[in-house]
């Protein structure tokens, strides 16, 4: 699983470069209806204490984390790679211009629009970044009320027992009743990040189903059919919305 791929050699600035430096029409679909999820809960729902998050494999996208912080005192940014991390902790120290067009789209809302704080001192305020595995939130049961895991659970084995391991590790770090997005490369080959192929589970909207049937109340899974393909070796993208099972 996370050891079969050279994650030390990941590239974030080329893959920044590569999938995010110019926003791309399904990136800013999934945002759009993370940002309508999350605060549809929040609007509805009150939170007896501080709200935490975790952005699961947080690798070089800093978007879903952006997603989570009106409501939250704290985001865990936890990752795996050393490079990763080293780029995502650069970025909480003031992230960089281009990631501006992602936090524009989101103050479209207004829950995303009430701050005084320049986001920039709202995101290194509020944002740690954890080099861990995925491995070690068997530790953490419960942990987070608020959850994200971007292009994880697919992107790293070719296994579907892996797969649906990983989707339970996520759903488990979260308390009962927190909502969570998670969105998957559908029907993914593997992928290239500055030289270096690294694996792909193929799954489709109903193996994601079946991975958080047992898991999630109020599921909902959009495909998104790529307008211009990120890259070679997928089909569309899945994005699965909900909440913890209670």
């Amino acid at each position: 699983m996370t050891s079969d791929a050279p994650w030390v050699e990941f590239d974030p600035i080329a893959y920044v470069d590569h999938n995010y430096r110019d926003m791309q029409a399904e990136d800013a679909e999934i945002l759009r209806i993370v940002r309508d999820h999350f605060a549809d809960h929040f609007r509805t729902t009150h939170m007896s204490r501080p709200v935490s998050g975790i952005d699961v494999g947080a690798g070089a996208n800093l978007y879903p984390g952006f997603a989570m912080l009106p409501w939250c005192d704290e985001v865990t940014l936890l990752e795996h790679s050393p490079a990763n991390v080293r780029y995502l902790e650069s970025q909480v120290v003031s992230y960089d211009a281009v990631w501006d067009q992602y936090w524009d789209l989101l103050r479209e809302h207004e829950a995303y629009r009430t701050w005084e704080m320049d986001p920039r001192e709202r995101f290194r305020k509020a944002v740690e970044v954890k080099e861990s595995s995925i491995l070690d939130l068997a530790r953490q049961e419960g942990r987070w009320s608020l959850g994200t895991m971007f292009f994880v659970a697919e992107s790293m084995t070719t296994s579907w027992q892996e797969f649906r391991f990983v989707v339970e590790r996520f759903m488990s770090a979260l308390t009962p009743g927190a909502p969570f997005a998670a969105a998957f490369m559908e029907h993914s080959k593997g992928y290239h990040a500055g030289g270096h192929f690294f694996p792909g589970c193929d799954v489709g909207e109903s193996e994601v189903h079946a991975s958080l049937e047992a898991l999630a109340d109020d599921v909902k899974i959009v495909r998104l059919a790529p307008s211009a393909c990120v890259r070679h070796g997928y089909s569309g993208m899945l994005l699965a919305c909900g909440r913890r099972r209670q």
